[in-house]
């Protein structure tokens, strides 16, 4: 069994618990390709807040289009984050908007690897 936070110490608790519970019963050699493959594809939570405090300034939207969600990139780019509202909101939330990214992108990296 291998322990995740020997193989990624930069991760937050919640999601520290929620990798270790999908490699729990992988090898360690398994784990290893996991966490290279994950690491690779993970948003940090920091950078999720600079763009989105960016869209604030600047481009609203970007943190949207980083996390995969076109649309509503292109809703908050066009009304200039919902008038700037939706933006706030998301830059408090950016740590779950960062973990609901990042728990699909290892949900896809387990598939991928099972297939």
């Amino acid at each position: 069994m291998a322990n995740i936070l020997n193989l990624m110490p930069e991760l937050d608790p919640e999601e520290m618990n929620y990798i270790q519970t999908l490699v729990k019963d992988m090898s360690d050699q398994e784990a290893q390709r996991f966490v290279h493959i994950y690491r690779s594809r993970r948003k940090d939570s920091q950078i999720v807040l600079i763009t989105a405090l960016i869209g604030l300034v600047g481009v609203a939207g970007v943190h949207r289009f980083l996390l995969g969600q076109i649309g509503m990139g292109l809703l908050y780019f066009f009304t200039g984050g919902l008038c700037a509202v939706g933006t706030i909101i998301d830059a408090i939330n950016y740590k779950r908007l960062a973990f609901e990214y990042n728990v699909k992108e290892a949900q896809r990296v387990i598939y991928m690897m099972q297939y």
